[in-house]
């Protein structure tokens, strides 16, 4: 009996002090500037070999989707208001 005690307390002292030296993300700076590195990480990306290095044209890409959406759908809506009939499909929509 006395060993089962002392390893449940051995358990339980381990899950109490874990939690304590884990990284928690609850230290903060000033109010409401609550982020930190994870332990490893450095302060600043930049620079590092944790740094994406992003490439302009794939940042790009969804800011042109988006443009090419909003023709598309100013299309439809000059065809609608000439026609009165909407139609998805840009492609049988003619000036």
């Amino acid at each position: 009996m006395r060993k089962t005690i002392g390893v449940a307390m051995l358990f339980a002292a381990a899950a109490f002090a874990g939690p304590a030296l884990a990284y928690d993300g609850q230290t903060c700076k000033a109010p409401g500037n609550c982020w930190e590195p994870k332990p490893g990480f450095p302060e600043k990306v930049a620079g590092t070999k944790y740094d994406p290095k992003h490439d302009p044209k794939e940042i790009s890409k969804q800011a042109d989707s988006i443009k090419q959406m909003e023709e598309r759908n100013k299309k439809r809506v000059d065809n609608f208001k000439k026609t009165g009939k909407f139609e998805y499909d840009v492609a049988k929509i003619t000036n």
